[in-house]
């Protein structure tokens, strides 16, 4: 038994990291795609039909480009800065249920690495953890731009680190577990059951914080599109500046699976119309990140504090005092 659910974790952990490192690849074309047609361009077009392969194209060159590190860099934290963003967003995924539980040849599988107790906890701590990668890559460049990109990527990171959790902290009451199978089960009675209908303020807390966590915009200031340079990573190349990037998209994918099962009732009672209704919620929030870049512009880092400081949490804890007041 024990050998037996050694191989399911191990696969399930493979599989993890194959579909989700090649739906980094994918979304950029699919942002590219969106973006194009929100601002009246075509995107990739050339590279296969409608440029699906433009995804391989990209991949190739990041394997094959030349790995430059600096000459003024400091080397051992350089090379492992992009290793630390890639890996803890995968980390974050042991305790996410993707699926449904299914039945497959006779044996039940479970899509999800571990079902810890401390799941949500666990997902936020590890997902906190990523912002070294950032902040490490710039503080070890050769380069005074990267430094202040990093710097200012991690007050934000750190602050909106605080409106995630005091978001989380009304939800949490009221299921009274941190396990995400929990929240599943505990709105499995259908829509009416959502989570998002007792706490909006909290949803849309959380929601306005997952766009810091995974520093897109209008919280892009980590490698902001109006600067030339290209913020943290402006020394990076090849695959090292690749793993920031799948780190990104990886994170974009995750916090989505955790706002729609907290939030949108997950997979609901397990059907196959729940777990498609789990990734189309996944999809939607996927692509709202997509339409925020091509609508929305980046604002000051001053103006993103003031938002975090003097708005956003003394609203979230106003939101803990009432739930607690009502669960009385």
């Amino acid at each position: 038994m024990e050998t037996a659910y050694l191989i399911e974790t191990v696969i399930k952990i493979v599989v993890i990291l194959l579909i989700f490192s090649a739906l980094a690849g994918i979304g950029t074309y699919f942002e590219r795609k969106v973006l194009a047609f929100m601002q009246r361009r075509l995107g990739p077009v050339n590279v296969g039909p409608f440029g699906l392969l433009q995804v391989a194209a990209d991949g190739i060159k990041l394997f094959t480009k030349e790995d430059i590190v600096p000459k003024n860099v400091v080397g051992r934290i350089f090379k492992i800065a992009p290793v630390i963003t890639a890996a803890t967003a995968f980390m974050a995924a042991a305790a996410i249920p993707f699926l449904p539980s299914f039945t497959l040849f006779g044996y039940e599988v479970h899509p999800i690495v571990a079902d810890i107790n401390i799941g949500i906890l666990y997902i936020l701590g590890v997902m906190g953890i990523g912002l070294y990668g950032p902040l490490l890559g710039g503080m070890a460049s050769a380069n005074k731009f990267s430094l202040l990109s990093a710097a200012r990527g991690a007050a934000i990171f750190i602050s909106y680190e605080v409106i995630t959790g005091l978001s989380i902290l009304a939800p949490i009451m009221m299921v009274g577990s941190l396990s995400l199978i929990d929240f599943n089960e505990y709105q499995a009675g259908g829509i009416t059951d959502w989570i998002v209908w007792s706490q909006p303020v909290a949803f849309i807390l959380f929601w306005i914080a997952a766009f810091a966590e995974t520093g897109r915009t209008p919280f892009h200031l980590i490698a902001n599109d109006h600067e030339i340079i290209d913020g943290f990573g402006t020394e990076y190349s090849g695959m090292r500046w690749g793993l920031f990037f799948i780190g990104e998209y990886a994170n974009m994918f995750f916090i989505s699976f955790v706002m729609a099962l907290i939030f949108l009732g997950g997979y609901g009672d397990g059907s196959f119309l729940g777990a498609l209704g789990l990734l189309a919620k996944v999809a939607f929030f996927f692509f709202f990140f997509l339409w925020t870049r091509a609508a929305w512009p980046d604002v000051r880092p001053d103006q993103l504090m003031w938002l975090c400081w003097k708005v956003l949490m003394p609203i979230a804890v106003i939101n803990i005092v009432i739930t607690g007041i009502v669960m009385m």
